[in-house]
Formats: C-alpha cells, structure tokens, sequence
C-alpha cells in the first residue's frame, strides 16, 4: 500500500495525457555507525530546476521533529500531507532502511535528483546529506552522504 501511495504521488505529478509508465526501484540507505540516536530521514525528489516535486519516504514517526529535515521540510512548508501514508520508524546508526517503490520511468535520465535529509536528536541536522541525479547509469552505485549516511543506492 505504501508503494502504490508513493506511485501515485510521483506519477500524478508527472503524468502527461496517456499511459505513465512505472518501474520498481529499491532505495537502500546504510547509515554510518554515528553513535546517537536512531536518524529521521526525508527521501524526495526535485526537477532539473531544483523544484521540489515529490516525497519517496518519512524515516521517523514522531511529525514534531519533521522541521530538523530542513530542505524537505522547506520544500512542502512542513505539510504532513505530503507523506501520507509512506513514514516508518526512524533508522537506528548503523542499520540499513531498504524500500521498494514503483517511480515513474520519466523521472529517470531526465534531470530530477534524489535527496535525503538527515537529522538525529541532539546531534547537528543535516539538510541535504545525499543528492543523486536519477539515471539509468547510475542504478546500483553506492554514493556517500555527508553526516550520517554511509552510502545511497537505487536498484531497478
């Protein structure tokens, strides 16, 4: 169910008059062993513009902490709307979040990027941990984030 509200999301806003084409893609986000709490973690997406365009995941279920993910939370001035129906809890150091979602085919090799925001209670929040441009090419190459994520990866 979480993978056809994220489907949805993207591919509304995305679709063009006819048939929208979806692929399934694994996301997987291993975080560095930081020694704090477990991580909130924003994954969306943002055009070739950098215009926010839609959200993937919510890492964290408390919504009181969602203003720490300060791109994210920029970007959708905070509305909880956007992540219906696709949070979980948040990712404890060290440990691995792995979803599948069905994206739409036109996000790829088009200039849209996906970001993950990080924040972790009492430590620094980090805004724009990991940016990777959606391409064909580059589907299953680790890329490191800043803080706390150790490395982002996307499978088709």
């Amino acid at each position: 169910m979480k993978s056809l509200l994220a489907t949805l999301a993207l591919t509304t806003a995305l679709t063009l008059p006819g048939v929208a084409m979806a692929r399934p893609v694994t996301l997987t986000t291993t975080l560095n062993n930081y020694g704090g709490d477990g991580a909130y973690l924003a994954l969306y997406v943002t055009d070739a513009s950098g215009a926010y365009v839609g959200s993937l995941w919510m890492a964290g279920g408390k919504s009181k902490y969602y203003e720490h993910l300060d791109d994210w939370y920029r970007a959708t001035g905070g509305d909880k709307g956007q992540i219906n129906g696709i949070t979980g809890g948040s990712v404890g150091a060290g440990r691995t979040l792995e979803i599948t979602l069905d994206l739409a085919d036109a996000l790829f090799d088009a200039g849209y990027t996906l970001h993950v925001d990080a924040a972790v209670e009492d430590m620094r929040d980090s805004p724009n941990e990991v940016a990777v441009p959606l391409t064909s090419d580059g589907a299953g190459t680790p890329v490191a984030g800043r803080r706390y994520v150790a490395s982002l990866r996307y499978d088709m």
